[in-house]
């Protein structure tokens, strides 16, 4: 699998304060990588990286290069809307607009242009819900209050919502923090779907929801990444004592 992202000797500032250090990786292109790491270690910053979402906080700063496609997004003259709809994000609670199921799927379309009439965008927003497996739960009555869907119809809204763009990229920062097991595992069987056509990034506090979902898993720790790997190896056999130490419950 080829390198969809490269990222190489990142460091990230808040201010005077050093968040990353020296961060390089790859992130392979239609596979998931998780990122793992106890809370405050860097994990949701270095995502926000890939998609310049950091841009909007004042008197932060980069060094290295993130190349999308052998790109780099931070060269002068980036177009940081087109690089967002490329590379899509979903966060830790659900956050639908307060519009209805339709008008939600059909915000980004609209604002980018990406339809050529009435019915084509009505065919992208069916196509997005039938991707994330909520077609058949609100197709009766698309024109209900978002906020009015239960918080795993809404985060499955929120996905249909990035992929309506046609991304080539999905970023989700601890999508299943805010969900029971039982939605939470109806999350996690659709990333595996969404990986046959996405490159997909996860944060995650849970180690094992790690385990069962990804192909690659990143360990970071206090703003540095410890280990990087298949998620077989990096569960089974570390390179790094600290990555068996957190991964055993000793250390984190």
């Amino acid at each position: 699998m080829r390198a969809k992202i490269q990222v190489d000797h990142l460091s990230f500032y808040y201010g005077d304060k050093q968040a990353l250090f020296d961060i390089s990786m790859e992130i392979r292109e239609r596979q998931i990588t998780a990122l793992i790491g106890p809370s405050g270690c860097g994990k949701s910053t270095f995502l926000r990286c890939l998609n310049r979402m950091n841009d909007t906080i004042p008197g932060t700063r980069l060094e290295g290069r993130v190349l999308l496609d052998g790109q780099d997004i931070y060269a002068p003259g980036t177009d940081v809307v087109d690089l967002r709809r490329r590379v899509g994000m979903v966060f830790q609670r659900p956050n639908p607009f307060p519009q209805s199921v339709f008008d939600n799927v059909a915000f980004g379309p609209r604002v980018l242009g990406l339809y050529r009439g009435k019915d084509e965008l009505e065919e992208i927003v069916e196509r997005s819900l039938r991707d994330v497996r909520l077609w058949d739960e609100v197709k009766d009555d698309l024109k209900q209050d978002a906020l009015s869907l239960s918080l795993g119809q809404q985060q499955r809204l929120c996905i249909a919502r990035v992929i309506a763009v046609q991304p080539e990229v999905i970023l989700m920062d601890e999508p299943c923090s805010a969900l029971d097991p039982i939605v939470t595992l109806e999350i996690e069987e659709l990333m595996k779907r969404l990986r046959e056509q996405y490159t997909i990034v996860i944060v995650t506090h849970n180690m094992q929801q790690a385990a069962r979902v990804s192909d690659w898993t990143g360990f970071f720790w206090l703003g540095r990444l410890v280990e990087m790997g298949p998620t077989g190896d990096v569960f089974t056999r570390p390179q790094q004592k600290l990555t068996e130490d957190y991964i055993t419950g000793r250390a984190g």
